[in-house]
């Protein structure tokens, strides 16, 4: 076999060789072409920035060091060794080159750069996105697709890389002088700070990227012990039951966040017209059924995702803004705002996750005796892109299944409203709520919404389809409170997080809305010190908490007795 493989290279070594003979300039051309290209792909692998808003021609005017640096090392080195380290240097580039694209994409969706430590669990998660959103053939040929890219960039740039070593030996005396001259030229720009469109000529890119990742894997496993002494320590982890919430008893607490309902939502100028309204006409209706509503703004400890970082931060009291602080809060005992209503013994706690689709053992950690997940409620209707059913439907079963029935307790409720996740299409429209049945008469709905790929090539589209998502949780969720409400319901809702960059602007802070309605004036005179806003939509000059704040501010308004743990 090996005698019939040498044939065969010799073969085609011998025909690329007379192809060559025979046409000479175009071989030549050819040839400088290929080496033309691989330089490129170095060189700008190197200079490539790690923000969509770095990908500009000026960035691209510099000199990288690194380059430098491999041209001196590879001319000083003999054939074998320098093809073996011209493959792994080109392969780290590939690498980092993978980091960056990476780092854009973590930006522009999460509004910070790829966690290497944290952030492998979260491409998964991605990937099951996708899969819900459009489809799991779409998502198995992405997935495919980024695996084949990173493999073939990674084995292109050590190719690439190579060659170029090969060039140089190959014009050692020529090469050699060119390379002592470029460093001399880049630690003349350095010192002198020469810049070419405002950008300093000399640079290092590629070393400040790798210093930044090594940088975060640092802070990460520093933080990792720091929080974890942190999440020991609790105002009120010690507090008897009867000092809980005491100023609550008797009353049906309901928790709803609605995803992706930021600030953005009430001040885009093209996103806030139809939520202002609708928050305007909202307030208007609960206030003619007997309700009240104060509302305020949180900085939530994520962005543009990852929900569950924004509901553990509210819940616990701590500021939760990466995989491993969730999953170092979740896997202790600290005490979470819904797990402080069954403390006392005199709530039932129940949550409602549309959309959780698979095993949830964080529901102990909230404090949840019961759970209601996408397959609990009895929907039978369509998905809504990403969202497994729309938020009326939701409300209607939490209603059916707990809100509604006789008790022997009040009901301390934790809903999860998902019809504002992106893509934001297409978006379910309110039907009658007897209508709503088993979801199925949103198949029609459904079918009439716009496509999700329409929506997402689109930033104007996504973001008006946005602005409509929001309206319809902020109508369900009222419609809801102003049917099914009592005397003694308080329901208090937030958003999670700001939206994704493509709609909130790559500008925007983290603030939520937050609102705390209820028809017993002394709910919201227990607040009063807080000076939020009348009302569903809050004041622009409206206080600013972090998110983590909103635990123990809560607990204190509702006669909560701080008894501290120790870290």
């Amino acid at each position: 076999m090996p005698v019939f493989t040498h044939l065969r290279d010799t073969r085609i070594r011998t025909r690329l060789r007379d192809a060559r003979d025979a046409h000479p300039v175009a071989a030549r051309t050819l040839r400088r072409a290929v080496h033309v290209l691989a330089a490129a792909l170095v060189v700008g692998a190197l200079l490539m920035p790690n923000t969509a808003l770095g990908l500009r021609p000026d960035r691209f005017t510099r000199i990288p060091a690194e380059a430098i640096i491999g041209a001196v090392l590879l001319l000083a080195l003999p054939r074998r060794p320098r093809i073996v380290v011209a493959a792994l240097y080109g392969a780290g580039i590939g690498v980092l080159t993978v980091l960056n694209l990476l780092d854009i994409g973590f930006t522009e969706y999460l509004g910070r750069g790829f966690n290497v430590v944290l952030d492998w669990g979260l491409l998964d998660d991605a990937q099951s996105y996708v899969a819900d959103s459009m489809g799991s053939a779409t998502a198995t040929a992405a997935a495919v697709g980024a695996v084949v890219l990173v493999l073939l960039l990674v084995g292109v740039m050590a190719l690439a890389t190579v060659r170029l070593g090969n060039l140089l030996a190959r014009h050692r005396v020529h090469a050699t002088p060119g390379a002592l001259i470029a460093g001399t030229v880049w630690v003349t720009c350095a010192a002198l700070g020469v810049q070419v469109a405002g950008m300093p000529v000399a640079s290092d890119p590629a070393v400040d990227a790798l210093t930044g990742q090594t940088q975060r894997v640092v802070d990460t496993l520093r933080d990792e012990a720091a929080f974890a002494k942190e999440a020991r320590a609790d105002a009120f982890g010690a507090t008897p039951p009867d000092q809980l919430v005491p100023d609550l008893r008797g009353k049906d607490v309901v928790l709803a966040f609605i995803e992706s309902y930021g600030r953005t939502a009430v001040e885009d100028p093209l996103i806030a017209p139809g939520v202002v309204h609708t928050l305007d006409t909202r307030t208007a209706a609960l206030t003619k059924a007997g309700y009240h509503a104060r509302s305020g703004w949180l900085t939530s400890a994520t962005y543009g995702g990852n929900s569950w970082l924004g509901h553990s931060t509210t819940l616990s009291g701590l500021w939760i803004d990466n995989q491993q602080r969730y999953r170092t809060v979740t896997s202790g005992d600290h005490l979470t705002l819904t797990k402080a209503f069954r403390k006392t013994g005199a709530w039932d706690t129940v949550g409602v996750m549309p959309g959780v689709q698979k095993a949830w053992p964080e529901a102990e950690w909230h404090g949840l005796d019961k759970v209601y997940d996408a397959f609990d409620l009895g929907y039978e209707g369509p998905k809504f892109s990403w969202s497994t059913m729309p938020d009326q439907y939701a409300l209607e079963a939490f209603q059916r299944l707990e809100h509604g029935r006789k008790r022997d307790k009040p009901l301390m409720s934790e809903v999860i409203l998902t019809s504002s996740h992106q893509p934001w299409a297409p978006i379910p429209e309110l039907v009658g709520w007897d209508e709503l049945g088993d979801g199925s008469v949103f198949d029609a709905i459904e079918k009439a919404g716009r496509k999700t790929s329409d929506v997402m090539a689109d930033s104007t589209e996504s973001r008006r389809e946005y602005g409509r998502s929001i309206e319809y949780s902020l109508t369900s969720l009222t419609q809801w409170l102003e049917r099914y409400g009592t005397d003694d319901t308080v329901l208090v809702f937030l958003g999670d997080h700001q939206p994704i960059s493509r709609v909130s602007g790559r500008n925007a802070g983290r603030d939520v809305p937050v609102s705390i309605v209820a028809k017993d004036p002394e709910v919201l005179e227990k607040i009063d010190a807080w000076n939020w806003t009348e009302g569903l939509r809050p004041a622009q000059d409206a206080p600013v908490w972090k998110m983590s704040s909103f635990r123990d501010r809560f607990l204190t308004a509702y006669g909560s007795v701080p008894h501290p743990t120790e870290g």
